[in-house]
């Protein structure tokens, strides 16, 4: 298990090193005139001279990247150029927020997938038949307009929760979760399909095994086979499917976070595309690889626990 884990270490930050040079020579080198962009077009050459060279603009991109790889080891991501403000105090203010409803959304779709998914297994008929139309509404209809509908039943008509804003957790729990319950409802219900469908397809695959029929003849309940042995085996791939979901819902918070006005990560993101603030751009990207790689890590571990197999590939 030692070597397993420093191998997925190693391959993680390989993927970083990779992610920020490619994002780095992708937002610089594809700018054009940064200095022009940030004083505006009615300054003057000698202006945006001065600035280039301020910002370091002026030297070799990898000599840039460089210096900025060293500050980011450091913790150290740069200013924002229209703020001012550390681009590390920016990102980690906000992702706070974006991971509160996408965490909070992956626990909800993983627990509803898993009892769900076992539901339509073990009882088909029509239980089965409501799975399978749950999965094709979180297919077929997107995340902003199902946080539309959410915001106008129970936030306009209903008034049961706030229609935007945030409230942090340090300040009120209940606060903070009636500004978060319709942004993880909106995410989770396209998460709740993919897996419970996972979860349906493993559970009936794994059932058909031989060790379910041996384990039946032993006079052992269906319900402790299902919950100790064949969600055991069926987790695997339900897993892999929960990993990639949550690192769509990254991308997805942006959408949702817009719709009811939180200050997270993606609404950062949207920000500061459109000033062309790149620092705080990197900021963001380094951070949700980041991210990517610790969910990554974290699944494979958990792999690993559920089929030692896993730990020799």
């Amino acid at each position: 298990m030692p070597m397993f884990i420093v191998r997925r270490l190693l391959s993680g930050v390989v993927l970083l090193f990779v992610i920020s040079f490619v994002a780095f020579a992708m937002l610089y080198a594809g700018s054009g005139d940064i200095a022009r962009r940030i004083l505006g077009q009615s300054a003057t050459a000698e202006t945006v001279a001065r600035k280039a060279t301020e910002l370091g603009l002026d030297r070799p991109l990898l000599v840039q990247y460089g210096d900025w790889l060293v500050s980011a080891l450091t913790g150290d991501l740069g200013r924002s150029w229209f703020s001012a403000q550390f681009v590390a105090t920016s990102v980690t203010s906000r992702l706070a927020v974006t991971l509160s409803i996408v965490i909070g959304a992956t626990v909800v779709a993983a627990i509803l997938a898993v009892v769900l998914g076992v539901l339509a297994a073990r009882r088909g008929g029509w239980i089965d038949a409501v799975v399978q139309f749950v999965s094709v509404l979180g297919f077929a209809i997107p995340g902003f307009l199902i946080a539309l509908f959410l915001v106008l039943i129970f936030a306009i008509n209903l008034h049961w929760f706030k229609a935007t804003g945030y409230i942090p957790i340090t300040q009120s729990f209940g606060g903070w979760m009636t500004s978060v319950t319709l942004p993880i409802a909106a995410l989770s219900l396209g998460v709740i399909a993919s897996v419970a469908q996972q979860v349906r397809g493993s559970v009936i695959d794994a059932m058909s095994r031989d060790y379910v029929r041996t384990l039946r003849s032993r006079g052992i309940g269906t319900g402790r086979i299902v919950y100790k042995h064949v969600l055991r085996n069926a987790g695997g791939p339900a897993l892999a499917v929960l990993a990639v979901q949550f690192i769509g819902l990254l991308g997805g918070a942006v959408v949702v976070e817009q719709v009811f006005a939180l200050p997270g990560i993606g609404q950062l993101t949207v920000q500061a595309t459109a000033q062309g603030d790149i620092p705080v751009v990197m900021g963001v990207v380094i951070a949700t690889a980041i991210i990517v790689v610790i969910v990554n890590l974290l699944i494979d571990l958990a792999q690993a626990a559920l089929n030692p197999k896993v730990r020799l590939s």
